[in-house]
C-alpha cells in the first residue's frame, strides 16, 4: 500500500475513533453517566436500570434510572470505546512509524522492535479491558 493511501486510512481511523469518544462523552453527559458504572435493581419483580456518573452533575456523583434500551446502548457503547482507542493509537503509531524507525536506528532497541512492542501492548491491554467489560455486561444481563 502506498504511503498516501495508508495515511488517509489512518487519518480516518483516528477521526472515527475520536468521534466515537466524543459521542460517548456527550451521551454520558446527557443521561448522567454510563451503564458500567450503574447497576440493575429488582423492584417488585421488575428490573430497574440505573446509570451512574462521576461528578458530572454533583460533587458526590449522580445516578439516574433509565429505560432498558438506554442502559443497553450505554453499555455497548462503553465496550466499543476500547477497540476505538486501539484503532486510534495503532493508526497514530503507523503514521509515526517512519519517524520512530529513523530515530531509533542504533541503540538498545531498534525502531522496528519498539513499534512492534508498542502495537502488541496496545492490542493486548485494550483487548483485555474490552473482555472484562463484556464479561461484566453479560453478568449484569444474567442478573436482570
Amino acid at each position: 500500500m502506498d504511503r498516501r493511501r495508508r495515511n488517509r486510512i489512518c487519518t480516518w481511523l483516528i477521526v472515527l475513533g475520536i468521534s466515537n469518544f466524543i459521542v460517548y462523552a456527550v451521551i454520558y453527559a446527557i443521561i448522567g453517566g454510563d451503564a458500567p458504572n450503574g447497576y440493575i435493581k429488582k423492584l417488585d419483580g421488575q428490573s430497574v436500570y440505573y446509570v451512574r456518573g462521576h461528578f458530572v452533575h454533583r460533587a458526590i456523583g449522580y445516578e439516574q434510572d433509565v429505560p432498558r434500551w438506554v442502559w443497553l446502548y450505554s453499555y455497548v457503547h462503553s465496550i466499543s470505546i476500547w477497540p476505538s482507542i486501539a484503532a486510534t493509537l495503532l493508526a497514530m503509531l503507523v503514521m509515526a512509524r517512519p519517524h520512530i524507525m529513523a530515530t531509533y536506528q542504533r541503540g538498545i532497541i531498534t525502531g522496528t522492535t519498539l513499534v512492534t512492542v508498542l502495537a502488541t501492548v496496545i492490542v493486548m491491554v485494550t483487548s483485555l479491558i474490552m473482555v472484562f467489560f463484556i464479561k461484566d455486561f453479560i453478568q449484569h444481563l444474567m442478573q436482570a
